[in-house]
């Protein structure tokens, strides 16, 4: 090419880069139309996931809500049995957060706001039990399982199947085929390795490998090779110029220190048992807090609906004063501050009634009626309204409840569902350490292998001859069977942690100070439950002293706004007119505040009871509830026979040392108190209420539709001329003698608490 026109090239080239500069550029597209329309307001749109999933039709086909323009509602009487076994047939996802504290705020904000591996639900227990791990189990290339070497975790174990899994026969196979063609530096006229060398093997291996519970490895094992070469047959090189090898072996490996022993080996299946146990423990916690809130919830419904009542029969008398009052302005006999004093108080009072029963308008003020009733018909399941209005039926106890102190602090020692889910967890660190001092062993294995082969120029087919192989023609499985080869190896292995063990050491202290942790943790949680006891027993008896100093004050503020009204309705005193008025609404406000701190003390009362019978773990039983896993599939009953019958049949093995120590000491014992409810039937069977049990589409008449019942009169003041002086039964709580040391939850008694009707002031309840 001509020097003038390269440089012309080279030039332009230059003047090319130093017009564009050095930046990256977008590659050219033939149909390129430059609008992105397969990128923009795609890659970051929020959309919503394809799902055709029925809702509940509580969820999608509930009433208006019951608020202040819609009383449109009928009276619905409900016992407490009712509401727990409904609450019961309708959990699926369980309506309650865990803990032991009695105010758990708004249990639907927070089921709703929280992630759902926070929530808990009917399916965890199966869950955890079913959870397994999605690693197969490890072999080597001969077939042998290859044990995990490392310590065992609680949180690296699934479930108790997928733990015996590891001990599960493991069967493995390959065919291998491998094909020679190279030149090798030999002599032109070597008879055993020619200058072509040619071959063709095949190997074909079948082997079932099983771990023992020992912590050895036992394999059965078949090979077959082929071998076929170029080497000149028959000659000097091969007598045959193919030949078949039939393998048959059978190899133990067992180790000496480390993994050694039943113990250690079955220490990932305990901590998976553990795993299951805490998972039904925290199962029976969410329980246990659901028959709480929904104890709860009933009897502050109840209080509500007499705060409704209360507020009614204040506003009433105070609408009554102010009528006088206001017929006496218009006469020109009374003043004027006087008429409206008592317009404020009918106000004020008007103002109570309308908040006791649709609920305040303020964060954290009285949900009112509405409030409450909606509260427990979300913790039964049902629609947050369905034209009916739940009104309790069940009355509080005002009975005294005694309970004796030792034995109350020792059955909650033995039996609190949290100390329980904390004591597992001691029994997990205390597994995890044995099994992280085994660490701390060298690795002495020894392995044991006996092999009985045949080799023959063809595989299977007879010879039929006399003659053995090489001398003659023969099979490979003629020679196996014959028994002529044996074979036999043993090996040991020693392979000791790393100089200083730094890792395996540290490994055991931490799993010693994870132990002495959740050891500690026990120990405060005891301490805290011994508070909390003490506390609760405090506020109880605190609640019923409340009770009778409140229905005392109610007896005499009745008495007191009787005789004010009787003088502002005769009129016949020295005090003026405007001085009665305002000691006549005094009275009847204070009349109105102490029947509503009566039942709100009465309603607390009743609440402390449940909070004591839930630290002391006895809370189901108080309600007559047992846990027990629901029915099986038809092809389950069949497994477990089979299952059952095997193990009848098996012979038992002495482990000797190595046998695993006790882990539990077997089933929780439900329902062994004394105490149980006298008056309360147990639960209704579940599958008798259905699955769905309360809701919309299961209201027939027969089942859930109740009598409809209207609205009753209110309370008549003069009932409470009769109330009996606040002298109150007791129901003491008594033990052969008292126990300064932990007793056998067997031996725990109980309070004898039975729900005893009010006997005072009938409740008539009227919300309209």
């Amino acid at each position: 090419m001509n020097k003038n026109v390269i440089r012309w090239i080279a030039g332009l080239q230059v003047s090319a880069v130093l017009l564009t500069g050095c930046h990256p550029t977008q590659p050219f597209y033939l149909n390129d139309r430059g609008d992105l329309a397969h990128f923009l307001d795609k890659a970051t749109e929020i959309e919503y996931p394809d799902l055709n999933i029925e809702s509940l039709p509580e969820a999608t086909q509930s009433y208006e809500p019951l608020s202040v323009d819609n009383h449109d509602y009928e009276f619905m009487d409900i016992t407490l049995e009712e509401c727990i076994a409904y609450a019961l047939a309708n959990t699926k996802l369980v309506r309650a957060v865990p803990g032991s504290t009695q105010n758990t705020g708004n249990i639907a904000t927070s089921i709703l706001s929280s992630p759902s591996s926070q929530l808990n639900t009917t399916f965890d227990p199966a869950i955890t039990s079913s959870t397994a791990s999605t690693q197969p189990q490890v072999i080597d290339g001969n077939g042998n399982r290859t044990l995990p070497r490392g310590a065992a975790r609680a949180n690296q174990t699934g479930g108790v199947e997928d733990a015996l899994s590891e001990f599960d026969a493991q069967y493995s196979s390959f065919v291998s085929y491998n094909q020679t063609d190279r030149a090798r530096n030999v002599g032109p006229l070597n008879p055993f390795n020619p200058q072509q060398f040619q071959a063709d093997d095949v190997t074909y291996q079948n082997a079932i490998s099983k771990r023992l519970a020992t912590g050895g490895v036992t394999t059965a094992r078949t090979q077959t090779l082929y071998s076929f070469n170029n080497i000149p047959a028959p000659g000097t090189g091969r007598q045959f110029p193919e030949d078949y090898t039939q393998i048959v072996e059978v190899q133990l490996q067992h180790p000496l220190m480390r993994g050694r022993g039943a113990m250690v080996n079955r220490i990932p299946v305990v901590l998976a048992r553990i795993n299951e146990d805490i998972s039904l423990n925290q199962y029976e916690e969410r329980i246990r807090n659901l028959i709480k809130e929904v104890e709860n919830s009933y009897w502050d419904l109840y209080f509500a609906y007499w705060n409704v009542e209360t507020s009614k029969v204040a506003r009433d008398s105070a609408l009554d004063a102010w009528r006088v009052t206001k017929a006496n302005l218009d006469l020109g006999q009374g003043k004027t501050y006087s008429e409206a004093q008592a317009q404020a108080q009918v106000h004020q009072f008007q103002a109570q009634t309308e908040l006791a029963l649709t609920g305040g308008n303020l964060p954290g003020a009285d949900p009112g009626v509405f409030g409450r009733e909606r509260e427990l018909r979300y913790l039964m399941g049902w629609a947050s309204s369905d034209g009916r209005l739940l009104r309790p039926s069940d009355k509080p106890t005002t009975a005294r409840v005694e309970f004796d102190w030792y034995a109350a602090l020792g059955e909650a020692l033995t039996r609190n569902i949290d100390l329980r889910q904390q004591q597992w967890i001691i029994k997990q660190r205390e597994l995890e350490l044995v099994s992280a001092k085994n660490q701390v062993l060298p690795e002495l294995n020894v392995s044991a292998l006996y092999r009985w082969l045949g080799v023959g120029n063809s595989l299977s087919r007879r010879s039929g001859g006399n003659a053995a192989f090489p001398s003659g023609p023969a099979s490979a499985f003629e020679e196996l069977l014959g028994g002529n080869y044996q074979e036999a190896s043993l090996r040991m292995e020693y392979i000791p942690p790393a100089f200083g063990a730094r890792r395996q050491l540290s490994i055991v202290r931490n799993s010693q100070l994870q132990l002495a942790r959740e050891i500690e943790v026990l120990r405060e949680k005891e301490m805290a439950l011994n508070f909390e006891l003490a506390e609760n027993l405090n506020l109880m008896k605190s609640h019923h002293e409340q009770t009778q100093i409140k229905l005392n004050q109610w007896a005499a503020s009745e008495r007191d706004a009787k005789s004010w009204q009787d003088v502002f309705e005769v009129g016949t005193t020295d005090l003026k007119q405007e001085q009665i008025v305002d000691n006549l609404l005094r009275a009847q406000e204070r009349r109105a505040r102490a029947q509503q701190e009566y039942f709100r003390a009465l309603s607390e009362y009743n609440k402390s009871i449940v909070q004591i019978h839930l630290l002391k773990g006895s809370l189901l039983e108080y309600n007559n509830i047992a846990l027990e896993e629901g029915p099986w599939a038809e092809k389950a009953y069949w497994d477990a026979q089979e299952h059952a019958r095997e193990r009848a049949a098996g012979t038992p093995l002495p482990y000797g040392a190595s046998r695993p120590g006790v882990i539990s000491e077997g089933p929780y014992q439900q329902m062994i108190g004394t105490n149980a409810m006298s008056d309360r039937q147990p639960i209704t069977s579940l599958t008798e209420l259905g699955p769905n049990a309360g809701r919309l589409e299961n209201r027939s008449p027969a089942a859930v539709e109740p009598e409809k019942i209207q609205s009753s009169p209110s309370i008549d003041p003069s009932d409470l001329e009769e109330m009996p002086e606040p002298q109150t039964g007791t129901v003491p709580q008594t033990m052969n003698e008292r126990q300064r040391r932990l007793s056998p939850a067997g031996n725990q008694s109980r309070s004898n608490s039975a729900r005893q009707p009010i006997q005072n002031a009938e409740a008539n309840y009227f919300v309209r």
